[in-house]
């Protein structure tokens, strides 16, 4: 007789009254020793398990938190079976809620039955799994060994939400655009190529959501966000990650000025949301993302942190000697604007502390920019900084069809020159911005970057469930 397959041991549903944290919330000021009479189920991993031979603990957790598990030998249905599970067995449970003599709101076991058994252990049951590599590897195992690991990416769940729910009370419409398109374009950055086989088509993932969501404006969706899963081929470090969350989101009728307000107004609400105050604590230090927060030219701060004053309207051969005494590596393709840029990513970001927003780009680097309305070969565009980092780039963004068609001529000649990561002329978005998009703001903010600021994470991989690894060797 064939044996029936092991899994029929275990049942295929259970009815689960309540949630770790909730009693916890319920019965928070139950006194020591003190009884409820009332019932409940609760399910999760047993986590630890103490048996003291007719009196026994474990430690349940569930995706809310922990309660114990108490159980006494001539009351728990198979009491010898439940303390001879394994740690991280799931378990459903049904008892008294009582709290201990010795403070710990506890289930007091009637009964239980073995849901999954864990064939795998979750490391030291003090430490946790301390591998990182292991950790992102087998994230799975990571969110039960580690609870800061599940704190961290329940922030990051929690962030997502209370940026969309902002964004609509104040007007702005979700969308979603595509992910494969033809034409790689909205943002400087080299992308992963596919093939669609039906129509014989070289297909791009999405390095940014922005031409389309522009398009829209142009449609007639005045206040228009997307959260896009975007795609760039780079390189992995703590900062980067080849796919990752990007909010994206236009408003007609604004400019930068416009732009700086709101994230500053929507990372401050998401401050206080999360860590209960503006002011945080990223990597030992103290940052206040209390609004407003400082302005501050990209020449002006090059001038602060460098010691040195740079202009595009400098000679170009001045830029290269100032970027060459200050480590950069100088290409010859490089204009004035793309050296001024080489020289503050090498001398000056990463000592903005912040928050601060870094205003005024040269045009050279900001395609999709509009001119600046007072300084010539620049444009309005800024990057919000802080704690040395970039969270998101923001423009009043080009409206003028024709100008945008000689920016992207000028980065075609540019990709053809070598640069991979230079845009393509996209014919059909300069149509678009032909039938006239009216002034716009537009911004686009690294959630990834947002979570890891506001959890204290200091590598992307920290706040990715699944980050993206090299193979395992071996």
């Amino acid at each position: 007789m064939t044996e029936p397959p092991a899994d029929r041991r275990f049942p295929y549903r259970v009815e689960v009254t309540d949630r770790a944290a909730d009693l916890q919330q319920r019965w928070a000021d139950l006194e020591d020793g003190g009884e409820t009479g009332v019932t409940a189920t609760v399910a999760g991993r047993m986590m630890l398990i103490r048996d003291m031979g007719r009196l026994a603990f474990a430690t349940l957790r569930d995706s809310s938190g922990e309660i114990q598990l108490m159980a006494r030998a001539n009351s728990t249905e198979d009491y010898k079976g439940l303390t001879g599970r394994t740690l991280g067995d799931w378990v459903v449970a049904t008892g008294e809620v009582i709290r201990s003599n010795k403070g710990e709101l506890s289930v007091r076991v009637d009964r239980w039955e073995l849901l999954a058994e864990a064939r795998r252990g979750f490391g030291d049951k003090w430490k946790g799994i301390t591998d990182t590599d292991l950790r992102y590897r087998q994230r799975y195992a990571d969110l039960w060994a580690n609870e800061a690991s599940m704190a961290t990416l329940q922030a990051r769940s929690r962030i997502v939400s209370l940026t969309r729910r902002w964004l609509e009370d104040r007007g702005f419409v979700e969308v979603e655009t595509p992910v494969f398109h033809p034409i790689p374009g909205g943002a400087l950055a080299r992308p992963f190529v596919t093939h669609h086989n039906a129509l014989d088509l070289d297909l791009y993932l999405r390095i940014a959501p922005e031409l389309y969501l522009k398009r829209l404006v142009v449609g007639g969706f005045e206040r228009v966000f997307e959260i896009a899963r975007v795609f760039r081929n780079e390189g992995l470090s703590t900062r980067h990650n080849p796919e990752f969350t990007m909010l994206e989101l236009y408003q007609a009728y604004a400019d930068y000025g416009d732009m700086m307000i709101l994230t500053e107004e929507l990372i401050a609400h998401l401050a206080r949301e999360v860590t209960g105050s503006t002011v945080i604590t990223y990597g030992g230090r103290e940052v206040d993302l209390t609004p407003p927060w400082r302005r501050a030219t990209l020449t002006e701060l090059i001038e602060e942190h460098a010691g040195v004053a740079v202009d595009v309207r400098m000679p170009v051969e001045d830029l290269r000697k100032i970027a060459a005494d200050h480590g950069v590596e100088v290409d010859d393709s490089w204009g004035p604007g793309k050296l001024i840029l080489e020289i503050y990513e090498k001398t000056t970001e990463a000592e903005l502390w912040g928050p601060v927003f870094v205003t005024d780009y040269p045009k050279e680097v900001s395609p999709l920019a509009r001119d600046h309305r007072e300084l010539p070969d620049m444009v309005e565009r800024f990057e919000p900084i802080v704690a040395g980092r970039e969270l998101g780039n923001a423009f009043s963004e080009l409206t003028d069809a024709d100008e945008q068609r000689r920016r992207f001529e000028d980065q075609a000649r540019a990709k053809a020159a070598g640069d991979d990561e230079a845009m393509v002329v996209d014919d059909d978005y300069v149509r678009a911005l032909e039938y006239g998009l009216p002034p716009t703001g537009g911004l686009g903010i690294g959630i990834d970057r947002v979570v890891m600021l506001l959890t204290d994470s200091p590598a992307i991989r920290d706040v990715i469930l699944f980050p993206t690894l090299r193979p395992e060797s071996g």
